[in-house]
């Protein structure tokens, strides 16, 4: 990923990156992933295959990048009004969506095709992100809780080891026990 550009919003880097992204979101739903290649995904982008080698270096850090870009939330998380409901629902959402089959290829092509770490660091700023936002809320109503790093550790990396090691079990209730004994830890501990 090291030799993506910087992209300028409305800039041809930018046209580029998205009509790339979306060839490979075509071109899996139509011929399979194991049918992709640059030159394929280039046709159908209107751009050469120099074009993508230049940008991403080779497939896998193409459809690395796309991963990232899929694994971006859409939304801040929901507002339930309190810090217990907010963070439960937010894991068990979290939960779904990364230990679904779509979601288990993103996390592995976003990691396959990063040799420096920088996908695995932003798809990791996302969650902190969406946390953030949630804890912020639960300050704004006075509400105990843990910092952003000891739900990193204690809820989002559990449950990514599974998803990623031992994918059987993982249900509303895994995310629901991890979430209760991270907040009553942060509450003994205050």
């Amino acid at each position: 990923m090291g030799r993506k550009p910087s992209v300028r919003p409305g800039g041809r880097s930018a046209r580029v990156q998205a009509a790339v992204h979306a060839a490979v979101r075509e071109l899996e739903a139509e011929v399979g992933r194991p049918a992709l290649t640059v030159p394929l995904v280039a046709a159908r982008a209107g751009v050469t295959p120099s074009t993508i080698y230049r940008r991403w270096g080779d497939l896998q850090e193409l459809l690395s990048d796309v991963a990232v870009e899929r694994l971006r939330p859409e939304a801040p998380p929901e507002d339930h009004g309190r810090l217990s409901a907010d963070l439960q629902n937010w894991a068990q959402q979290f939960l779904e969506e990364m230990a679904s089959p779509p979601g288990r290829a993103y996390i592995r092509d976003a990691l396959l095709g990063d040799p420096d770490g920088d996908n695995a660091g932003q798809c990791s700023a996302y969650a902190a992100e969406q946390i953030r936002i949630i804890l912020a809320r639960a300050a704004e109503r006075g509400e105990s809780f843990p910092d952003v790093e000891t739900v990193i550790d204690r809820v989002v990396a559990p449950m990514m080891y599974r998803i990623l090691f031992r994918p059987g079990n993982l249900t509303a209730a895994y995310a629901h026990t991890l979430v209760c004994e991270t907040l009553d830890e942060s509450v003994a501990s205050r």
